[in-house]
């Protein structure tokens, strides 16, 4: 479970720090998203573990960054910019 909380806190620093001008500042603390994006990550490895019996496919991690990334944006209200 480690890349589903590894990438969650990447994703909530970069949000906070480095996309200031093109993401919209959240509300939420970087605690409070890693934490929600960790915790949808670990679904989505999870998921990826049952669908195809395996760990590390590289679908499976394609669809982590997909919802670690939809989840920041999500989080950061991206769609009032």
């Amino acid at each position: 479970m480690a890349p589903a909380w590894w990438m969650a806190l990447l994703c909530a620093l970069l949000a906070r720090f480095a996309l200031r001008g093109w993401l919209p500042a959240s509300r939420w603390s970087v605690l409070k998203q890693t934490f929600w994006g960790g915790l949808m990550g670990t679904v989505t490895l999870l998921g990826g573990l049952w669908l195809w019996g395996a760990d590390g496919k590289m679908a499976t991690y394609g669809a982590l960054v997909l919802v670690c990334a939809t989840s920041q944006w999500l989080m950061s209200q991206g769609w009032r910019r």
